[in-house]
């Protein structure tokens, strides 16, 4: 099998990949769609809205929340990776895990795509992208023990972005130097996870810079923005709900677009 390109995907237009968070407790709207009738019911309405991809995730990553067993992952997952297989099979699928066992089977059940928040930092992840021919997704993240690094949002410390372009140039090599071919990788800067507002607002303002400063492709990032905190802080909104910043991801889409980004990862396509 030839090694996933995501050059097909990018003709056109942008790429916008739709999140299915199968999970009760996301950030944005978690419980909502944890019954397969109900994430099957998103799932069409996403692509209907024009998403090229949907990404399955399992376990919340948000600030906070509770690690889940790999056997509970796969019993959210099965069904709807199955149903979507059927219903939906010309739609490639992205899986949204950070445990091998997990991304081994989805990639069996037909995942076209294997998105790891924690950037293929575990050894036994790095293997199985090492020795598939799937696409990836890999983001700069902070660990804290066994979960992830969140200093208080607000801090009002100043910051710039050069820690976390750092990290992401560590995420990078880790695949190169794996044998990953380059055309099979999205590198995601990870907006929120271990920075603050100020160093997020930094990172998105060196997003012109970006390419230049990792030797990497513009159109081989994926911006994860969707419904962030980031945007209800940087519209002086900060306690606006998540579910209401749909408008705002789709101004930051829009600006970031105007830097010839072109894929992002999204709640909802406007």
């Amino acid at each position: 099998m030839l090694p996933f390109d995501w050059g097909p995907l990018l003709k056109g237009g942008p790429l916008f990949i739709g999140i299915l968070n199968l999970t009760p407790d996301s950030f944005s709207d978690g419980g909502r769609f944890l019954a397969p009738e109900a994430a099957l019911a998103q799932a069409r309405a996403l692509v209907a809205a024009g998403a090229g991809m949907l990404d399955l995730g399992a376990e919340s990553t948000r600030p906070g929340a509770a690690p889940v067993s790999a056997t509970t992952e796969w019993e959210r997952l099965e069904p709807v990776l199955a149903a979507l297989g059927e219903q939906l099979p010309a739609i490639p699928l992205s899986l949204d895990t950070r445990h091998a066992g997990v991304a081994a089977r989805g990639l069996a059940a037909g995942v076209a795509v294997l998105n790891d928040v924690t950037g293929f930092s575990d050894p036994a992840m790095l293997d199985l992208a090492g020795g598939s021919s799937c696409g990836l997704i890999a983001m700069r993240s902070r660990r804290e023990g066994a979960g992830f690094h969140m200093p208080p949002y607000d801090d009002p410390t100043p910051r710039d972005a050069e820690a976390a372009i750092r990290e992401l140039c560590a995420v990078r090599d880790r695949l190169l130097q794996a044998g990953v071919f380059g055309t099979r990788i999205l590198l995601d800067p990870g907006f929120g996870f271990g920075t603050t507002f100020r160093e997020d607002l930094a990172l998105w303002q060196a997003l012109p810079r970006l390419p230049e400063a990792l030797t990497w492709p513009v159109e081989r990032f994926c911006l994860g923005i969707s419904r962030k905190r980031f945007l209800a802080a940087r519209a002086g909104a900060p306690g606006l709900p998540p579910g209401q910043r749909d408008g705002l991801t789709a101004d930051a889409h829009a600006e970031a677009r105007r830097w010839d980004y072109r894929v992002f990862r999204t709640h909802a396509i406007g």
